[in-house]
């Protein structure tokens, strides 16, 4: 690696074996970070998580039309909008193994295993040596290069956010990669091969952040902060600083604005899709508290994260883990400590400062919907907070080598290396097994994937074909998921619908009235028993019920398949033509006027047993009639008994006042 090549002339004039420790742990660093990853970030991507998410979805249906010839630098139409990086990814990665839960986790995961090794790069070219002498310190580097992109690789957040399928992914590699080649292109003098090209390609990758996730439009904050830092304060040299670097800093520039054009050419032109998400998580949707009181909040929510609490919401974290364990907090407020402290001498630390707030800043001017810090927000700003955990335990080991100055060098170094390995992988095998063990199978697993909907697009696919049928998919949030969309690859129209809406028959006759040719209308009906999914196919089925003939029922683990045929909800339907028996009258002033049963259109005699088929229903209308100003409420109980008496079941229901 680079920095290692920088340092090789010191190396030389140490013993052999010292020589040989630094490589060693490199090495080790290296496989470690390799294995860590490959088990948090790839392993069985292709079943786990077992679903898409309805909003990112939206990344897989918007690819589908990129492979159709559709073609954006911003999707505007799905899901508040979406930057074009993950799109294309996706799209990529469909093209190549088909739409799929795969194709759709891939190239997020594999980002998120790119930033783990370009941090360790980034902090190998921050650390390894004295940005202002020249001198070599590799230690320092493997020590805070080597913390940082373990922990960043062992981290339980980010293991969820990488195999989510997350656009965000993208940010931080891409931050990352920029700065890596920012800070080696910078410090090349311009005699030396190649400098200003990496100075342009530096450029080129901030041009591309703004392809990757809303709040990469702050990083040109994190450029100019970080640019403006070495002139503050001001000095009599200021102006010599400034005359030798205006070039390179033109350069950079123009590189980043010219890969960057048609993105902000398209929001100069649509304002509009540039404000759009912006406005929707903006602080003024919290209507408890004012703006100030919602910032200061976020504030400290985002504070705490550092080692107290985390993000509540399953789909990005578990069980609202912070984003930093209690040691790694401790070295990371040490890292902050020491690096505000040296925040003139030490043009490193401030980076990883600058970098930290710039890019904590956009959460903190969200609003977060009572769930605590949002841990995909302030993906951007993860690699400097691990960096700085890195440079904690770095100066910790400067302070322990002080209080030990006749410790044996060697076997110093040792230990350390020893230690960074053993803590990436101890802490790898715990975000495995938390993530593999005690979050898989769980109802909050499958919930934050929306896991049934996928399942529901599998077991179609696999159906025969048949353009006759259409397929209602009740759905306890919305109408239409976007995951469904992409997974779906039938030829039979399938429909997600809202199951709850007060317009729910309306729907289902547009839905149907657009598929005229239709000869079935098959119904998914979830099963009970699993707790995570909402519900509300019951209405959905009771209106089949009544306005269309049952067929047939199919079971799969986590759903039927209801069918149903000659379908129609135009015509008025009555369940009774009349009541009876003859009115009962109860105590207290309550009297039961008449009851009708009645399956589909059809009535059967109250004298007589009903015939009920598995997953069948009948109706019952019931007329109740009170006295006058009663206040007294009643409830009923219905007992159902078979053909010869016995007891089956009973319900009850109340207010009947």
């Amino acid at each position: 690696m680079v920095p290692l090549a920088l340092s090789i002339n010191n190396l030389k004039r140490l013993p052999a074996t010292y020589r040989l420790l630094p490589i060693l742990v490199a090495v080790g660093i290296v496989l470690t970070l390799t294995v860590v990853v490959v088990l948090t970030r790839l392993y069985r991507l292709s079943e786990i998580p077992p679903g898409i998410i309805n909003d990112e979805g939206a990344n897989g249906v918007d690819a589908l039309r990129v492979l159709h010839g559709e073609h954006a630098v911003f999707f505007a139409e799905r899901a508040s909008g979406r930057e074009a990086m993950a799109v294309y990814a996706t799209a990529l990665a469909t093209r190549l193994l088909g739409p799929s839960l795969l194709s759709f986790h891939l190239p997020g995961a594999l980002a998120s295993a790119a930033t783990v090794f370009v941090v360790f790069l980034l902090g190998m070219l921050l650390f390894a040596r004295d940005s202002g002498t020249g001198k070599s310190n590799l230690w320092r580097g493997l020590i805070v290069a080597g913390i940082g992109a373990g922990l960043l690789a062992a981290s339980l957040g980010q293991t969820f956010l990488a195999r989510g399928g997350f656009r965000a992914n993208f940010l931080p590699l891409i931050l990352s990669l920029s700065l890596a080649l920012l800070w080696w292109a910078w410090a090349k003098s311009p005699t030396q091969g190649g400098s200003w090209w990496w100075l342009a390609l530096s450029g080129a990758c901030a041009g591309l952040l703004p392809y990757t996730y809303i709040p990469a439009r702050f990083t040109p904050l994190l450029f100019l902060f970080l640019g403006l830092s070495f002139l503050i304060p001001l000095r009599p040299d200021t102006m010599t600083i400034i005359r030798a670097n205006w070039k390179k800093a033109c350069l950079f520039t123009a590189a980043a604005g010219l890969v960057a054009a048609p993105i902000l050419i398209y929001f100069i032109l649509n304002p509009n899709d540039f404000f759009f998400r912006s406005k929707e998580i903006s602080l003024t949707q919290d209507g408890q508290r004012t703006i100030w009181a919602a910032f200061l909040t976020n504030v400290t929510d985002y504070l705490l994260a550092f080692g107290v609490r985390g993000d509540r919401n399953w789909e990005y974290n578990f069980a609202g883990r912070p984003l930093l364990n209690a040691w790694e907090a401790l070295f990371f407020w040490i890292g902050v400590g020491m690096s505000l402290w040296r925040w003139r001498q030490r043009p490193p630390y401030r980076l990883l400062i600058i970098w930290l707030a710039v890019l904590i800043l956009p959460a903190m001017l969200t609003f977060n919907r009572g769930l605590g810090p949002n841990s995909l927000r302030i993906i951007g700003a993860a690699p400097a907070a691990f960096l700085l955990v890195g440079v904690g335990m770095w100066e910790s080991t400067r302070l322990a080598k002080r209080l030990l100055p006749n410790f044996n060098r060697t076997l110093g170094a040792a230990l350390v290396g020893t230690t960074i390995v053993s803590l990436i992988t101890l802490q790898g095998v715990i975000s495995f097994r938390t993530y593999f063990h005690d979050w898989l199978g769980t109802p909050s697993f499958y919930a934050a994937a929306d896991a049934e909907l996928a399942e529901v697009a599998s077991v179609l696919n696999e159906q025969d074909a048949d353009s006759d049928t259409v397929y209602l998919i009740p759905y306890s949030l919305s109408n239409g998921h976007f995951g469904f969309d992409y997974l779906y690859q039938g030829e039979a129209p399938a429909h997600v619908i809202h199951a709850t809406t007060t317009h729910l028959p309306q729907n289902i006759q547009a839905i149907l009235n657009s598929h005229q040719g239709a000869a079935t209308v098959n119904v998914i009906d979830w099963n009970n028993d699993l707790s995570w999914i909402g519900g509300g196919e019951e209405h959905t089925l009771a209106l089949l019920q009544k306005y269309g003939t049952h067929l047939a029922s199919q079971d799969f683990p986590y759903f039927q398949i209801h069918t149903f045929s000659d379908v129609s909800l135009e015509p008025n339907w009555t369940l009774y033509d009349e009541l009876g028996p003859p009115t009962v009258n109860y105590d207290g002033g309550i009297s039961l006027l008449g009851i009708a049963l009645g399956h589909g259109e059809s009535q059967h005699p109250i004298q007589q047993p009903i015939e009920l088929g598995p997953q069948r229903s009948f109706w019952m209308a019931m007329q109740w009639q009170t006295a006058p100003k009663l206040q007294t409420e009643y409830a009923i109980s219905l007992r159902l008994h078979n053909d010869k008496g016995n007891y089956i079941l009973s319900a009850t229901r109340g207010d009947l006042s």
